[in-house]
């Protein structure tokens, strides 16, 4: 069986990417945040804006008001305003806000685990050991949310 380099090469990357991802419940928050990528991977803001504003995925807009996203239907008022979230907050903080709020505030925080196991009682059991979120998606939605500034 013949291999071209760019089939070698595309399977390395992808074993590399995957290799690197750190699993949920290794995950080290710490006072700044977040500081490491959860897949060693760059993440893509157009990737996240789509998993931001995706009813079956982040869905964000259910409780963050997003100004960039006006076009689109049902912002809601339960979290903050999203608008310039990226003067409030460098990018290690925004990682971890976004994989495990309730690490960052309180357990009382309403706003979802994105990239943990803990996510609460009765959960479906096909369910059971999943995250929300992939630890890209989270990457992606990190950078989308750098590039909101005021």
């Amino acid at each position: 069986m013949k291999y071209t380099l760019g089939a070698i090469a595309a399977v390395a990357l992808s074993t590399a990417a995957f290799a690197s991802e750190v699993a949920p419940d290794a995950v080290e928050y710490g006072d700044e945040g977040v500081m490491t990528s959860l897949t060693g991977v760059a993440g893509d803001p157009a990737a996240g804006a789509e998993t931001f504003k995706s009813r079956k995925l982040g869905n964000c807009l259910a409780c963050h008001a997003n100004p960039d996203m006006a076009g689109e239907q049902f912002h809601g008022n339960v979290g903050p305003s999203l608008e310039g979230v990226a003067d409030r907050w460098e990018e290690p903080m925004l990682r971890a806000i976004v994989a495990n709020s309730k690490q960052i505030f309180t357990e009382e925080t309403i706003m979802p685990g994105f990239y943990s196991l803990d996510v609460g009682k009765h959960v479906r059991e096909s369910l059971k050991g999943e995250t929300i979120l992939t630890a890209q998606q989270v990457e992606d939605v990190v950078a989308y949310l750098g590039t909101l500034t005021e």
